[in-house]
């Protein structure tokens, strides 16, 4: 990634067109780290834009232009780990009570075989992060720790 330390102060610094041509730089690499990152059946899209989005608010952040692409592969990795991104547009409003009370009788049983198959069916490194996480109930921090990535 070829990125110009101007460019990155000018955006840090709050100049709204320097941030325009950093996301416009960027998105191919993001494009290109989140294709070699996540789970295939990630959306892929939703990777991309939520990592600009995450550019726009935090590029203060950023300790020196050197640090850039090192800090960038990190946001887009952690991205990919959200399994929520899989399911983020089949979401939709329940409307009524008749509609939520549907979601409610699902048997017990059934619930955690829905759960067994859903955890199976991510790669072992994203598995392992969701059962430490919500199982071990352990910190990020922890979680980084024990899987070996350091902070």
């Amino acid at each position: 990634m070829q990125l110009s330390p101007e460019l990155l102060c000018s955006a840090q610094a709050g100049d709204n067109e320097a941030l325009s041509q950093l996301l416009a730089q960027v998105r191919p690499d993001i494009r290109r780290y989140a294709r070699r990152l996540c789970h295939p059946s990630s959306m892929l899209e939703d990777v991309v834009q939520e990592t600009l989005i995450v550019i726009y608010r935090r590029v203060g952040s950023v300790h020196s232009p050197t640090a850039f692409a090192g800090w960038l592969m990190k946001v887009v990795g952690r991205l990919c780990m959200l399994p929520a991104l899989m399911f983020m547009r089949g979401v939709e409003e329940l409307r009524t009570i008749e509609e939520r009370g549907q979601f409610a009788y699902v048997p017990a049983l059934d619930l955690r075989i829905d759960l067994i198959a859903a955890l199976e069916s991510l790669p072992a490194s994203h598995r392992e992060v969701v059962l430490l996480r919500d199982f071990e109930e352990m910190t990020i921090g922890e979680i980084s720790d024990r899987i070996g990535l350091g902070r």
